[in-house]
């Protein structure tokens, strides 16, 4: 098929047209693999040349993210834009934006890069957070502290996932010696949270204004970083649908187009606690709590966000199975042909060539039929 670069706005770009992806790690990888089941080409953009998204996109751009010609090129060839992170600079969008349509849309995206600002918005929407404050300087810190109490986690304000950049503030943490461990970087201090668990809801909205949400899934951390998702999540029906329509409305009132992951906290049962859901923070882009929808699912949220992009109907976030969701972390995934062998166990791996400590090198999805799921988290 011939296609048209460039689909006008409104029009989905049909079978044949190419999606532009923006970094070329294991979620641009498996973008560009559900962009191919539709019928669609990827063309990913890297400054790194051994991207793993490489090796299954028809075409592929090696350069910075702030090469302004090399992203007009980029642009100029595709139909939509996408990305597979959230930090990408704000002058990239702009300049993407001139040549083809970027979705999510730079409102969006700014708003989740910077956790004030993502934590400002949840709240405006009527949306429980952790209490929170800025924080400028270390007289700043020390106000914020004062206001919130301890224990309370102080994070940038920018840049930072699985565990990077923030420290936790006792009653005995020295202001500036805490500002001085995240780089003095403007920052926002979170009073604690003592949560029951936590969860993460995966919902989709399309250029119509249609949204899909799958159903909520338990996530289990090791050392900051995902280790397993249980879908579904062990909730009452009334708060999996609090749940979904927390994340509903954050989509909604972004104008936002594409998946996103919403994590929340679960409070306990306890009196002062009715409303027992809070968001923790938001993701606009594909998420690793949703992988499980791979297998899962008829349609997975790579796929449900190349449709998205691209105009076309949104799918079904129905799951036809329950599932277990484990990240593959660094010596993990030598044990491949010990998992490739279980029954019941698919397995993905993301084509990194250099094993290292704490690097998400694939995951596998193990599945039960539906309400037989396991019961442990430990």
């Amino acid at each position: 098929m011939n296609r048209t670069v460039n689909a006008s706005a409104g029009e989905p770009v049909a079978p044949g047209g190419c999606i532009g992806i923006l970094g070329g790690g294991q979620l641009g990888r498996m973008l560009a693999t559900a962009a191919a089941e539709l019928g669609l080409t990827a063309h990913v953009y890297c400054p790194d040349e051994n991207s793993p998204a490489f090796d299954v996109a028809a075409e592929k751009t090696v350069a910075a993210y702030d090469d302004a010609d090399a992203l007009a090129r980029f642009a100029d060839n595709v139909d939509a834009v996408t990305y597979e992170f959230e930090n990408v600079p704000a002058e990239t969008v702009r300049i993407l934006t001139e040549h083809a349509p970027v979705r999510p849309g730079a409102q969006a995206l700014a708003t989740a890069q910077d956790r004030l600002a993502e934590k400002t918005f949840i709240a405006e929407q009527g949306i429980r957070t952790a209490p929170f404050r800025a924080v400028d300087d270390a007289a700043g810190l020390a106000q914020a502290i004062a206001d919130l109490g301890t224990p309370a986690i102080l994070k940038t304000r920018r840049f930072g996932y699985d565990g990077k950049g923030q420290t936790r503030i006792e009653a005995d943490t020295a202001p500036q010696a805490a500002l001085d461990e995240i780089g003095n970087a403007p920052a926002i201090l979170e009073g604690f949270v003592p949560f029951e668990r936590e969860i993460s809801v995966i919902v989709a909205r399309g250029q119509d204004g249609a949204i899909a949400a799958y159903d909520p899934v338990e996530n289990i951390h090791k050392n900051h970083i995902l280790d397993r998702s249980f879908a579904p999540a062990a909730l009452t029906p009334g708060i999996a649908a609090e749940a979904i329509e927390i994340a509903s409305t954050i989509v909604r009132e972004l104008d936002y187009v594409g998946v996103m992951g919403v994590e929340l906290f679960l409070l306990p049962e306890s009196a002062g606690n009715e409303n027992r859901l809070l968001v923790n923070e938001i993701a606009p882009r594909v998420h690793n709590s949703g992988h499980w929808t791979m297998d899962a699912c008829l349609v997975s949220q790579f796929e449900q966000h190349v449709r998205a992009i691209c105009g076309w109907p949104l799918g079904s976030a129905a799951r036809h199975s329950d599932a277990v969701m484990t990240n593959l972390i660094g010596e993990d995934a030598a044990d491949w042909t010990t998992l490739a062998a279980e029954p019941g166990c698919a397995i993905h791996l993301y084509g990194k060539t250099e094993i290292r400590t704490g690097r998400k090198m694939g995951h596998v999805t193990r599945l039960f039929p539906i309400g037989e799921l396991p019961v442990t988290r430990n």
